[in-house]
């Protein structure tokens, strides 16, 4: 056997052995989807690398138009005082891992763009330095599709009358009381530029706004060439069992806006309080919105950065060509059903293009102490900012690896708030199964929980302060001091949960970074038991279901 062979056996074995320890130990969860293959229920074990993607059939928009060009990834006892001091690194640090999906950039020196701090490597740019960066920086719409902000007194019969002045069709339209407006989705006919019909409607004097309806997707990505130690590497990293101690996140609500969440596995039993289709779907649950809400919320063999906390379940993303996808005008609904229904943090694993209708709604759940958190996104070290990331209100969040090196897939930029584990996460998935998954959405759900936690230890708080709290306590990693790899450091869940607990916050805080130019209050807590039955349901009977009116 050759040298090489004998490393990857011993490589194998230390993993398959990590997994075996699971059993016995708590752990957490990982964010933006590199996928490995299910692991069923018991004995543990993990088999060949595949990606199952995400979604099944329907989903609202599976049957739009498909993406053009190379798929985008938008899918008690108090602290210990002997808690060794944080490292401070000289220089940036990168994962080999590779983010194309191809596995041809695996080891190999990433390269940084200037803006970045700190030296770069040389060698050949990480993935999403050439065609994914140039994909996300194109602007991605739903063909033929407009979003209009239009007046509220008009009826359906009105509205669709207006629709037909224009030569269009109007597809659906709700109230938004986030917004304080009333939101159509029209589809334009015919040979006409879509630049030419906005113009058209925009024209019109019960029309405020049009733009095109946006595609987000999910921040998960196919499995990376090798993988590091599995057995909760994350747990250790950000300090949770010392601040699960102090906090686990009762009598915080987190709306997590995804995919479907299989409410009935085992880590999430009891813990969904309440479920939305925006979609109107109906779909089973997906991989990528189990796997989010089992790093927040994972209890049983695993353990999330908040298990205590209540999950608010959006479906949001239903299965398209390039993936698991949505538009403006879901997460418009997404957005205005969690604010309503009493949601404290709102977890974004998502991106997509800048949009000023979402970044409005945005500033409003802001506006009314909602915090919100999203993954800073996959497309590597030349991606522009992504969104709804970059907006000055969501605490954007990068990931790294067990070496705490910046995952190369992950964005880099003055948007990013701080880091988090991203890399080689066993997570759960449907069926009662486990996956290891990367992306910089499980990084945006692990901080989403540690927020829980300080929401628990001090419910004033703001979301500035929130924010304040969570960078202020980050361990710095990479050149001293923030930068635009890894934003004010490494998420540290003890850290901010003392803060939160022992300090009183200043009244003046720190203004968030700002990106590169380019009513339910029932927040009672559910402690979950095995054996206890799994929550009731709420369903939306007036969602629009695309996918029937196309």
């Amino acid at each position: 056997m050759t040298a090489n062979g004998r490393t990857r056996s011993t490589n194998r074995a230390a993993i398959a052995a990590a997994v075996l320890l699971l059993v016995s130990v708590a752990g957490s969860a990982y964010a933006q989807n590199f996928v490995r293959s299910p692991i069923g229920g018991r004995p543990l074990s993990i088999g060949p690398r595949v990606n199952p993607g995400i979604g099944g059939a329907g989903g609202g928009l599976a049957d739009r138009a498909p993406l053009h060009g190379p798929a985008t990834s938008w899918t008690g006892d108090g602290p210990r005082s002997g808690m060794p001091p944080p490292r401070v690194h000289d220089a940036p640090r990168f994962s080999a891992d590779c983010d194309d999906g191809t596995r041809q950039c695996s080891g190999r020196p990433v390269s940084v763009n200037s803006g970045g701090k700190g030296a770069a490597r040389k060698g050949r740019a990480g993935g999403g330095g050439s065609s994914r960066a140039q994909d996300v920086a194109a602007t991605r719409t739903v063909p033929n599709e407009l979003v209009a902000e239009i007046d509220g007194a008009l009826t359906e019969t009105q509205t669709d009358a207006l629709a037909r002045r224009h030569g269009l069709r109007r597809i659906a339209s709700q109230n938004i009381p986030l917004l304080g407006a009333t939101i159509g989705l029209f589809r334009t006919a015919g040979n006409r530029s879509a630049d030419a019909v906005a113009r058209d409607l925009a024209s019109d004097s019960s029309v405020r706004s049009v733009q095109p309806n946006y595609r987000y997707a999910l921040q998960d990505q196919k499995p990376a060439a090798g993988s590091s130690d599995p057995a909760q590497y994350a747990q250790t990293q950000l300090h949770l069992p010392e601040a699960h101690r102090l906090a686990r996140g009762m009598n915080v609500t987190i709306a997590v806006i995804d995919s479907g969440i299989d409410a009935a596995h085992a880590e999430l039993a009891n813990t969904v309080a309440d479920t939305f289709d925006a979609l109107g779907s109906k779909d089973g649950p997906h991989a990528h919105g189990t796997a989010v809400a089992g790093v927040i919320a994972a209890r049983v063999r695993l353990t999330g950065s908040a298990p205590e906390v209540r999950i608010l379940a959006i479906r949001a993303f239903g299965a398209a060509a390039g993936g698991a996808e949505s538009t403006s005008y879901v997460i418009l609904r997404s957005l205005d059903y969690a604010v309503a229904h009493g949601a404290q943090i709102v977890n974004m694993s998502f991106a997509g293009p800048q949009d000023a209708l979402v970044a409005r709604a945005v500033a409003a759940a802001a506006a009314r102490d909602v915090v919100l958190v999203a993954a800073a996104g996959n497309a590597g070290p030349k991606s522009p900012p992504l969104y709804p990331a970059a907006n000055p209100d969501v605490i954007a969040v990068g990931g790294i690896d067990a070496g705490e090196r910046l995952m190369a897939a992950s964005n880099r930029g003055s948007y990013v708030a701080l880091a988090a584990p991203g890399a080689d996460l066993l997570v759960p998935v449907p069926d009662g199964k486990y996956q290891l998954m990367s992306g910089t959405s499980f990084s945006a759900a692990f901080v989403s929980g540690i927020a829980a936690l300080v929401l628990e230890r001090n419910p004033a708080l703001k979301p500035a302060e929130v924010r304040k709290v969570l960078t202020g306590t980050a361990r710095d990693l990479g050149a001293p001091g923030r930068d635009d790899l890894f934003g004010a450091g490494e998420a540290d869940a003890l850290a901010a949960v003392t803060a939160a607990t022992s300090a009183p916050v200043a009244a003046t805080v720190d203004e968030p970074p700002q990106p590169a130019k380019a009513a339910d209050g029932n927040n009672t807590s559910v402690s979950r038991a095995l054996n206890e039955p799994a929550p009731s349901i709420a369903a939306d009977d007036s969602a629009a279901n695309h996918r029937a009116a196309q």
